[in-house]
């Protein structure tokens, strides 16, 4: 049985609900067992998933996770580098869903995080259970 670890970054609370929403109804559909850490940002995603696959517990991962810009360059910095540590970690064999929200305002998260609408979490969840079964299929 495939098993998944939801990372979920807290910074938005009630986004990141919506998206686990999403994403646990995916998997449960699936027949896949999950469980679920949190960080506090973005940036600590790709960092929490290296710790986890190092246990040898899980077959893929869920990353989710809001950043909406701001007046700084934060920004781009938070959006860019945690794309690219979750990169960084897929091109070493991991299975990863990417579903953190890059998002210019509030309403553009919430239509990419409810499951009534662009559901960012559910896609994630079907993305990381995909490559999953690819990598089976690959040996």
């Amino acid at each position: 049985m495939t098993h998944i670890l939801i990372v979920e970054a807290r910074f938005y609370d009630a986004i990141a609900d919506a998206e686990v929403a999403g994403a646990v109804a995916v998997l449960d559909a699936a027949g896949a067992t999950h469980e679920r850490i949190t960080v506090p940002g973005a940036l600590e995603i790709p960092g929490a998933i290296a710790l986890a696959e190092a246990t040898g517990r899980f077959d893929g991962y869920v990353a989710l996770g809001c950043v909406i810009r701001g007046e700084t360059f934060h920004f781009e910095v938070v959006a860019g580098e945690s794309a690219r540590g979750i990169m960084a970690l897929t091109l070493d064999g991991m299975a990863i869903g990417n579903g953190i929200l890059t998002v210019e305002n509030e309403a553009q998260a919430w239509a990419r995080a409810r499951a009534s609408e662009k559901d960012k979490g559910g896609e994630a969840a079907k993305a990381a259970l995909a490559m999953v079964a690819l990598r089976g299929s690959l040996g």
